[in-house]
């Protein structure tokens, strides 16, 4: 596999297309990173960090539904940065997704956070993905 981040985005919105409560992928400190943000921020309702039982990390999701209409809270995601063309961005062009109604996920020296509080410690990285 050459993008593992991508794997994981695509097995979240696949399960999210196909209304699945429940969602597994392969874990990385980095994987687990980005699934703290989508708890933090409201796009999942729950997750798990475990070991196979081959003693590989997994991380086991459970995805967030309104309760009225049966949609996924996530409607998207975009990967933007990827091996083939990775995609750098500073604090005053840091994207802003759909005017600031989604969240794009940014790998700064500082960790993995969102663009919002990327502006707020003042510092740029790379723009990994899109949520909304």
């Amino acid at each position: 596999m050459t993008d593992p981040i991508s794997d994981f985005l695509t097995r979240i919105r696949n399960a999210a297309k196909a209304n699945h409560k429940v969602v597994e992928a392969p874990g990385s400190k980095i994987k687990q990173e980005i699934t703290k943000i989508l708890y933090d921020q409201g796009y999942i309702l729950a997750y798990k960090f475990e070991n196979n039982e081959k003693g590989h990390p997994m991380i086991k999701i459970a995805l967030k539904y309104h309760p009225e209409t049966k949609t996924c809270a996530i409607k998207d995601l975009k990967r933007v940065s990827r091996p083939g063309l990775r995609r750098y961005s500073d604090v005053e062009h840091m994207p802003k997704v759909l005017n600031g109604l989604g969240i794009a996920i940014v790998s700064t020296s500082k960790g993995v956070m969102t663009d919002k509080k990327a502006r707020q410690e003042n510092v740029g990285g790379e723009v990994l993905c899109y949520v909304y």
